[in-house]
This record gives structure tokens, sequence and C-alpha cells, in this order.
């Protein structure tokens, strides 16, 4: 096992160092897309609605980082990827950008050679279970089968925690998030694990969601956000920094309501006037227009109203901004100034 993972590793790597030497904006704009690994599904993060349109919280990311290079929103290709496929979609040149509820850790960071361009979502791991099974607490499980996506950060937290605690469990290996609903409302397994935001959207989607029961346990720290290959420098300052303006957009209080009316002349404050392109030259220095972030913030809105529109309290999904508030506001949300 050991032998097969290390391989694994050095052919992802490999192809990542391989792929990386191209210019990746240059094959993005001769394309005309950019080619955007996302999930295979996961309500209100990642999910094609009923005319077959990707919508969802980390989509907008995706869109955003289209309408900088293109000014089209709609100028992306969404890829579908399950947690095994996605490293080597990146790392072999299938899609530009990794947006796809991943966790920014070390090894993925620096031995699968990819480079992580920020956190769009501070998450933990979390326990589902059917209010019948009478569980109040993860360290009640003992001898429990648990539905656990393979190739992820959850599978090796979940041993470590297990193990950690001195209880057993029996894993039932599941490839999708839809895969794991089925399984887990079919009685397969006892407990369904994966990243809390992740347990809400699915939870919402059931028939009967007050039937089941988030446990309160969070058992790891799970960063997400969208990643590219090492080596292209250029490339990762595109959309690191697209990311960074929609957060900068909540924090300067730039909406989609009055992101015209602000970009229309320069304003009172020199940081939103760099932001939207009528003061500075930030666009140039990324091969862009000068419009390229508001073009980014007025495609969703900006990272506030990505939020509450896909995730939010208001929707089915009911997540609270909680460590995804502004940093102004008590939460982790922070991007450098755009300066």
């Amino acid at each position: 096992m050991k032998t097969s993972v290390f391989i694994g590793a050095l052919t992802v790597a490999g192809m990542a160092g391989s792929i990386a030497s191209a210019a990746t904006l240059d094959d993005v704009q001769a394309r005309g897309v950019v080619n955007c690994g996302v999930t295979t599904g996961v309500p209100g993060f990642a999910t094609p609605n009923a005319e077959g349109v990707w919508e969802g919280f980390d989509v907008g990311v995706c869109r955003a980082v289209a309408a900088a290079v293109f000014g089209d929103s709609d100028a992306v290709e969404f890829v579908p990827t399950t947690g095994k496929t996605r490293f080597t979609a990146l790392a072999s040149g299938e899609i530009d950008m990794l947006a796809r509820n991943t966790t920014w850790t070390f090894s993925r960071d620096v031995d699968l050679k990819f480079e992580f361009t920020g956190v769009n979502y501070y998450d933990g791991q979390g326990f589902m279970v059917p209010r019948d099974l009478g569980v109040s607490s993860a360290k009640e499980l003992d001898g429990a089968t648990v539905c656990i996506q393979t190739g992820t950060t959850t599978e090796l937290n979940l041993a470590d925690y297990f193990r950690s605690n001195n209880i057993s469990y029996e894993p039932v290996p599941i490839e999708t998030n839809a895969e794991a609903q089925q399984q887990y409302l079919a009685g397969a397994c006892d407990v369904y694990t994966t990243d809390a935001s992740a347990l809400a959207a699915t939870r919402a989607a059931f028939e009967a969601p007050g039937d089941h029961v988030v446990l309160p346990e969070i058992v790891s720290k799970e960063p997400l956000g969208p990643l590219v290959r090492h080596g292209d420098n250029e490339w990762a300052d595109i959309v690191r920094w697209t990311l960074n303006a929609l957060i900068t957009a909540e924090e300067l209080g730039v909406t989609s309501a009055n992101i015209e009316e602000l970009a229309a002349a320069p304003t009172g404050n020199p940081e939103v006037n760099r932001l939207l392109g009528t003061e500075g030259e930030l666009g140039a220095m990324l091969g862009l227009s000068a419009d390229w972030a508001k073009n980014a913030i007025a495609a969703g809105g900006n990272y506030g109203e990505v939020f509450e529109r896909n995730i939010g309290e208001n929707t089915p999904i009911g997540l609270a901004r909680g460590l995804n508030a502004q940093w102004t506001e008590g939460g982790l949300i922070y991007s450098p100034p755009f300066r």
C-alpha cells in the first residue's frame, strides 16, 4: 500500500511538473473557456440545476475567474471530479483550476505540486447519523459502519479520530456524495462523515431532514479553497486575486447592486478605485484588462453575496457565517490589500 501511494504521488507530481511549464493563461485564452474541476454534485456548493446549469458556492469562484479573464462568467467548462480523480485531472492539464471542497494540506501543496490560492471556506469534519440510532456523540460510535469517500483527508481523519479514542469502525467506501447519500439512506452504513458543510448540504436534500442528526464533534481543520498547478505563477495570481477581489469587495461595501455606479468614476476610497480599475494598473500586472476585478465581482456579487445566495442561513443548506465571516466581524475571511 505504501509503495502504490508513493508511486501515485510521484506520478501526479511528475505530470504537474511537465504541464506547469506551459502558460495556462495563454492556453485558456486560446481555448476561450476556463476548465474548472468541481464535485460530482454537492447541493449549495456545486451542482447542475434543472436546466443543467452549474450553480453553487464553489461554482461562483469558477465563474468569477472566467469573468476576470474574459469578461464573461459563462466562459467556463465544468468538469465533475471525484476524490480520486480530481488531482490527476489538475496535474494532467485536463482542468485549469480545481474548486471542489478540497482541503489545503502540506502533502498536497508540497508533494503533489499544487498551489492553493486561498481559502474560500473554513470547515471541519463532522458526523451525521439517523436520529433513531440514539447517538448524541461521535465517541458513542464504537463498532459503527461509516460511509467514507476514498482518496480524501476525511478518510485519514476518521482513522485518526477512532484510533485516538480507542474505538473501532467498519468503513464503507464510496466515491461520490450522491453514492454516500444513497448508501446511508439505504442503511448500508450507520454514519456518514465528511466536511460539516457537505453534511448540512446532504441533510437538507433529504425528504425528512429532521430524521437525521449532525453530531456536535468537529474533528479536524479543513481549510477549503481553489488550487492550481505549481510552476505557473501568473495563472496562480489570477485565481488567487480573483478570490481576494470577492472578499475585498464585501469588506469595502462593493456589491452587485452598486458596482456599476462605483466603477463609473473614481470614488473617495482609493482601494475601491484600485479594485475596480479606475485608478492604478493592477489589471495590467496580471495580464488582464483594467476592469478584471469589476467583472469578477459583477458575475455573482461579492463573497458575502455568493455565500448567502448559495449556502447561507436563508437557504435550505442554512449555514451561518461563523469562521467564514469577514475578519472585521470576528471571522477568518481576510484578503491582503489591493495596493
